[in-house]
């Protein structure tokens, strides 16, 4: 069933971008009018899609080449990104042309199940939107609480706090920046984090370099496990860590924060983010998997950090590296926490008072900070950093950003059955939800092995 066919369709026409921009009254939820207010500009959503995608995620390139190798990781590094700009290219057409049919989409999960037709496509991006948001917010609490533990030792090898009093610490700065009330009261920081992510990609891939060519460097070995089942498992692992890198899964709903008419902006957004993510993603991978081989971590920071031995970069520029990061990490867990608020404040919120009234206030702070606690929690009671990534790729950015887009257009737009671009949407679906299962299998099956090296609310992340 097409777009126009859809029961779903009339609601889209009465979301609160849609009649602000036609001067029509007030907005249909909390949601669309607190969260997801439509204000912002082209380059206001490139700050806002590069700090959902180019992120201290950057950190564990190295560890998806220790499963690839150079060759397969550098053609799979390149290919993911060009089908992801590829699909998000397709995703923002498909929104542009709903919007000139007078029905903007604001939501995902609304947008999928306006054009499939499907009422359970709705539930199935919301699983896989909150797989994503709820993911990487305990990711970038686990990262930011290891972050300040590495400076803790640093300065206090003996101290007594451990990784889960970082974990509070960084959460409670969290709990404080979440109470802004909207996606588009977030571009300033989010520019801030454009340049914090350019800054501290430079710093490691320089570190890198000086640890490659140091005395104490470790034997570059770039060979892959023997086994042939474990390299295959290592590789999908790899792919999925590659996929949650470029992926984001909020695509639409950083389109709502622009001003209407939207259309043709994203595109320019987009381009503003691939740069800085060509530049900042090749220049870790390649220096931090030329440096430390099969044997670096799934964080590169914990590689030039050694527990054991000499640092192999000089403790300055790893220490401004480590700030730099903790700073991004507050960005990025706030936009992925934005689903989830707008979800929260559709529902908890009224429209007809101020959002700083005491009845949009009180519950906006209420349940944005038990969100926040329950992410913080599940940081300190699983600390494994980079098997979360590996996990979150596959289950939740692979479908969302490598299938439906596709799915969509071709539904949407109504390419030809006979037309290379509906066949080859097509082939990228096929392969990319082979790759979601092996990944997710793969990925969950090493999170299982792992899960031996640790204990509940352990004080080291597992690598």
């Amino acid at each position: 069933m097409g777009a126009d066919g859809s029961p779903y369709a009339h609601s889209f026409a009465a979301n609160g971008s849609a009649l602000e921009a036609a001067g029509g009254g007030a907005p249909a939820d909390a949601g669309a009018a607190f969260v997801l207010e439509s204000k912002g500009t082209w380059w206001h959503a490139g700050f806002h899609l590069t700090t959902a995608i180019v992120g201290p995620t950057i950190l564990t390139l190295p560890y998806a080449f220790r499963g690839l190798g150079w060759g397969l990781g550098l053609a799979s590094l390149t290919a993911v990104g060009a089908v992801t700009f590829y699909a998000y290219v397709l995703m923002s057409r498909v929104l542009d042309h709903c919007e000139k049919q007078g029905r903007r989409h604001i939501r995902f999960r609304e947008l999928a199940a306006d054009v499939l037709g499907f009422g359970w496509i709705f539930y199935l991006v919301v699983f896989f939107q909150a797989a994503i948001n709820t993911g990487i917010s305990i990711g970038c609490i686990l990262l930011s609480g290891e972050c300040l533990k590495i400076m803790y030792s640093s300065l206090s090898p003996n101290g007594p706090l451990r990784l889960y009093h970082f974990i509070i610490m960084a959460t409670v700065v969290l709990i404080l920046l979440s109470q802004l009330p909207s996606f588009h009261s977030l571009r300033h920081f989010n520019l801030a984090s454009l340049f914090l992510s350019l800054a501290y990609s430079a710093l490691v891939t320089g570190g890198c370099i000086y640890a490659g060519y140091s005395k104490n460097a470790p034997t570059k070995d770039y060979s892959l496990d023997l086994s042939s089942i474990q390299r295959t498992y290592n590789a999908f692992t790899s792919i999925s860590i590659l996929a949650s890198l470029y992926g984001n899964g909020i695509l639409p709903e950083i389109q709502a924060t622009l001003a209407p008419p939207a259309t043709g902006k994203m595109v320019k957004g987009l381009a503003l983010c691939y740069m800085v993510a060509v530049l900042t993603f090749y220049s870790a991978a390649v220096s931090g998997y030329w440096a430390f081989g099969n044997k670096v971590s799934s964080n590169v920071l914990n590689s030039l950090l050694p527990d054991s031995g000499p640092s192999l970069a000089p403790i300055w520029l790893l220490g401004l590296g480590v700030v730099f990061v903790l700073l991004q990490l507050f960005a990025i867990g706030l936009v992925y926490s934005q689903v989830a608020f707008e979800i929260m404040e559709k529902n908890s919120a009224d429209t007809r008072q101020s959002r700083f009234s005491k009845r949009n206030l009180v519950p906006r702070l209420i349940l944005r900070t038990l969100y926040m606690v329950f992410c913080a929690f599940m940081a300190a009671m699983l600390p494994f950093f980079g098997d979360i990534v590996a996990v979150v790729g596959a289950i939740g950015f692979i479908p969302l950003d490598f299938i439906l887009p596709m799915l969509l257009y071709n539904i949407t737009i109504g390419t030809s059955k006979r037309s290379a671009i509906h066949w080859f949407n097509i082939f990228i679906m096929i392969i990319f939800t082979g790759v979601g299962i092996m990944g997710a299998f793969a990925s969950i099956r090493k999170m299982i092995l792992d899960a031996d090296q640790f204990k509940l609310f352990s004080d080291n992340v597992v690598n």
